[in-house]
């Protein structure tokens, strides 16, 4: 099995950069891609949906990023210990009427000795917004990283 640095148990500094990694990733809003962070039976519940392995998390993402068009997240580190990670994350998105949405959320996350996500929980509320409102536009400049996100 291949490792997928930075591996627990995580320091401040290397749980920052795993935080940092799932972000870029999942603004690429590539499925396959994302994917290869989790292990192949890596379990999921994300708001009130279960799911389960590799597969079902690509069709899990693919689902999503096509309701939620010009996604785009920001992660900030929240805690960590051992090989576990707490996360809270804002993204923005707009469905097919046009409507524009910011998405709070937090997120756990917990690691195997190779570096892959094996349990994630996400927990997340929507709220609409106009678009003068949007303040995630694309992933974020490596200048802006191990910035927290504004509250509100």
């Amino acid at each position: 099995m291949t490792d997928r640095p930075p591996l627990p148990p995580f320091t401040r500094e290397t749980a920052a950069r795993k935080v940092q990694a799932a972000e870029d990733a999942w603004n690429t809003r590539d499925p396959h891609k994302v994917a290869l962070a989790y292990s192949e039976d890596s379990v999921w519940r994300n708001r009130g949906t279960f799911v389960t392995g590799r597969a079902e998390i690509v069709g899990f993402l693919t689902a999503k990023w096509a309701r939620e068009q010009e996604y785009a997240l920001r992660k900030d580190l929240w805690a960590f210990d051992g090989n576990r990670i707490a996360v809270r994350f804002q993204y923005e998105c707009r469905d097919d009427a046009g409507q524009w949405w910011r998405s709070y959320g937090n997120e756990l996350w917990e690691f195997d000795e190779h570096g892959l996500m094996t349990r994630r929980e996400a927990s997340i509320n929507d709220v609409p917004i106009e678009e003068k409102e949007r303040r995630i536009h694309g992933p974020r400049p490596e200048a802006e990283h191990g910035r927290n996100s504004p509250l509100q």
